[in-house]
């Protein structure tokens, strides 16, 4: 029964145009329509992209994915907790596109990258995933290999569903027991995408640090065909 944070209470909302309207003309009456003046608008500043070296975070694999982006690139992510701080960087990034999941299903993002580089042959497709979204559906991978289908997988292997674990402080569930705890981890055996990836015919590789994320994701993005990065956090 925990209250949604979208709103207050007592609050209505009002749409103001729908799919297929005109949205900056509808923008333009209401700013006629309170009076508003006009001014100029001073535009965010934008990160500056520098590939990153040393270890593996968040911030360093935001910003190495932001040097890679080639133009007119389709992203498909479902990065979950590793991607919270992608968008900084990469608003500086090569124009591109940016697939979201609109609901709280995991697993969609490598079967949604099959669908992207179908209809989009000539675009480079990026897809990033957790490891255990990635489990979901993992026989994608070759669905890519059938159909030589230009996609970079990125799976980042942190061994855990840490988005369902902190679904427990988010409902506030309090702290889970060792028994909910290990149902939740992926290091009993621990996961080999490398190896997943090469049996359904996608070549693979891992890296553990920023320099070898780097190369890699230079490498990917220059073959055409599915490569398969499997991130260890």
């Amino acid at each position: 029964n925990k209250p949604s944070m979208l709103k207050p209470e007592g609050c209505d909302v009002h749409r103001m145009t729908s799919w297929g309207e005109n949205s900056v003309a509808a923008l333009e009456a209401l700013a006629g329509a309170v009076k508003a003046s006009a001014r100029d608008v001073k535009p965010q500043a934008l990160a500056e992209l520098v590939k990153p070296t040393g270890a593996l975070t968040f911030a360093s694999i935001a910003q190495a994915i932001a040097c890679a982006i080639p133009e007119n690139a389709i992203m498909v992510d479902e990065s979950l907790t590793t991607g919270r701080g992608f968008f900084p960087p990469t608003a500086a990034a090569a124009p591109h596109d940016w697939l979201q999941n609109m609901g709280g299903s995991i697993g969609f993002s490598t079967p949604l990258s099959i669908g992207a580089a179908i209809a989009c042959p000539d675009r480079k497709v990026i897809t990033m995933v957790g490891d255990g979204s990635a489990m979901y559906t993992i026989q994608s991978l070759w669905t890519q290999a059938r159909e030589n289908l230009d996609i970079v997988t990125i799976v980042f292997a942190n061994r855990i569903y840490q988005i369902l674990r902190g679904e427990f402080d988010n409902v506030g569930a309090g702290e889970p027991g060792q028994r909910a705890n290990d149902m939740l981890r992926l290091d009993r055996p621990t996961l080999d995408f490398v190896a997943l990836a090469k049996g359904m015919g996608v070549p693979g590789r891992a890296v553990t640090n920023a320099d070898e994320f780097n190369k890699a994701l230079a490498e990917a993005v220059a073959e055409p065909g599915p490569r398969l990065i499997e991130v260890q956090m």
